[in-house]
Formats: structure tokens, sequence, C-alpha cells
């Protein structure tokens, strides 16, 4: 003869059941709120924040020199005023913070290995100096400085060099910041277009190979401003502590790393350069923002 289960006792397997299926909801939640703020931690371990301020006002100066180039009757308070809105720090810096942390999600060990390096005394001092290294680059005197530094290290064939290209090549950082640049033109170009502006009568394809048409230029620039930006930034580092930073890169920790940096800054100049092409086509026209 089957017995019949008690609503009462019912009740209770049913809720025993449902116990652990709650509990690890509730623990992968705890995990990922945890991990969520290991992400933040490193932002800031990363000194993210000052780098912004750093980009601010890189973009500010690009803004000026857009105006130059492409708007010249344009009144610079005007112009000024919607560059500023466009390079909003804290607007960046959100744009970054989020997608930092989608990339990062769910890989505990990457954000520990990165928080790890950058958090020691020799990652602090790094961030510390490329940060500085940017900074001081916004004078166009210590640029020039920096350029004839690195221009002079390859023409004596210095040994720091080779620590540098290899450096550069462990983080694939031409190559990636050459890609980064040509998304930021056609960003630009796709901007104008969707304003009305010039670029408005090509196809996107079109776009592209004009895109793609001055990728040996942006290759050769992006390449002396990086091999300037090291020969100022790394030069009060030893040669242990490049070669250990080179190190880090060519881990799966900082492989990982790196292509979740970039696809943060990605995403922000792209935003970015789409709203600059917006604003230029409306200038152009006479337009209000």
């Amino acid at each position: 003869m089957r017995l019949a289960l008690s609503a009462t006792l019912l009740s209770a397997l049913l809720c025993a059941a449902a116990m652990p299926a709650v509990a690890q909801t509730t623990d992968a939640q705890v995990q990922a709120d945890d991990l969520s703020a290991e992400i933040a931690a490193l932002g800031q371990t990363l000194q993210i924040g000052p780098l912004m301020d750093v980009m601010r006002e890189e973009g500010l100066a690009q803004g000026e020199k857009l105006a130059d180039d492409m708007l010249p009757d344009t009144g610079d308070s005007r112009w000024s005023a919607i560059v500023d809105g466009i390079y909003d720090r804290d607007a960046m810096k959100a744009v970054f913070d989020a997608r930092l942390a989608a990339e990062l999600a769910g890989d505990p060990e990457t954000v520990a290995a990165a928080a790890e390096f950058f958090g020691s005394e020799r990652g602090q001092q790094i961030v510390t100096l490329e940060i500085e290294a940017r900074r001081a680059m916004l004078d166009d005197a210590v640029l020039e400085a920096a350029k004839v530094l690195a221009q002079d290290m390859f023409a004596e064939d210095d040994p720091r060099i080779a620590l540098l290209q290899d450096f550069a090549e462990a983080a694939d950082l031409v190559e990636l910041n050459v890609v980064g640049g040509l998304n930021g033109n056609f960003a630009f170009m796709k901007g104008m277009a969707a304003a009305g502006g010039p670029s408005a009568k090509l196809t996107e394809d079109e776009m592209l190979a004009d895109v793609w048409g001055g990728e040996r230029d942006v290759r050769a620039q992006t390449t002396e401003w990086l091999y300037s930006y090291f020969a100022l930034a790394y030069q009060p580092l030893s040669d242990a502590d490049l070669q250990a930073y080179t190190e880090f890169w060519r881990t799966p920790a900082g492989k990982k790393t790196n292509a979740a940096l970039f696809a943060a800054f990605n995403e922000m100049f792209t935003g970015i350069s789409t709203d600059l092409g917006r604003a230029t086509a409306r200038q152009l026209q006479g337009d209000d923002i």
C-alpha cells in the first residue's frame, strides 16, 4: 500500500530540496560582488582616475588641433565648450570601468595576478612613471625632447632599445594602438556621416578604404610616439624592473589583463571619436550642438 505524505512533510521536503539551489545562487552572487569589488580595486591600483585626468587633457589638446585643421572659422569658446563636454572625465571613466568589469568578470585569477603585480612597490612605481610621462608630454617641448631621446637611442643602438622593443612586443603595443587609432578614425568618419558631414556621401566600404589608406601614417606616428613615451617613462627603471614588467605581459594573466584594458580603452575612444565626428559635421554646417 502506498503511503501518502502529509502536506506539512511534503512542504518541508520541497523546501529542503530547494535550499541548496538558493544557497548556491547566494554564494554565486556573493562571489560576483566580491570580484566586482576586486576589479574596482584593481582600477584604483592602476590609477585609472589620474590617467583619465591626463587623457582628458590630451583630448582637449587634440580638439584644438582638430579645430585648426578642419574648423578654422569656429569660435574658440564655442568649440572648446563642445570638446570639453565630449571629454568629460567622469563619463570617460564610467565607460572604461564598465567595460573592464565586463571583460574580467568570472576571471578572479587574472584580477588577483594583476592586482599582485601592479600593487607591488615595483608595479606602483611603473604606473606612476607612466602617468607622469604622459602628463609631461602634454608640453610640446617635453614631447620633442622625448622624441629626440628615442631617436638618439636608436641611432646609437643603445642596449636599452632592445629591452623596450621586447617590452612592446610582449604586450603587442604597436599593433594594438594602431588598430585603436584606425578604429577611432573610422568612428570619427561614421559620426560625421551620421550628422550629414562630408563623409555622408561615402558608403561604409569607402570609409573603411579611406581609413586603411592612412594606415601607414598612423603606424609611423604611433610607433614614434610610443617609443618616445617608453624612453621617457621607463628611464628611471632598472633593466631588471623593465624585464619583470615585460615578463608579466607574457603570462596568461598579463595577456588577459592587456586584452581587457585595450577593450575598455577602445570602447571609450570609439564613443569619443563618434561624438567628435558628429560635432565636427554640425560645426561645418553652422549648427548648434
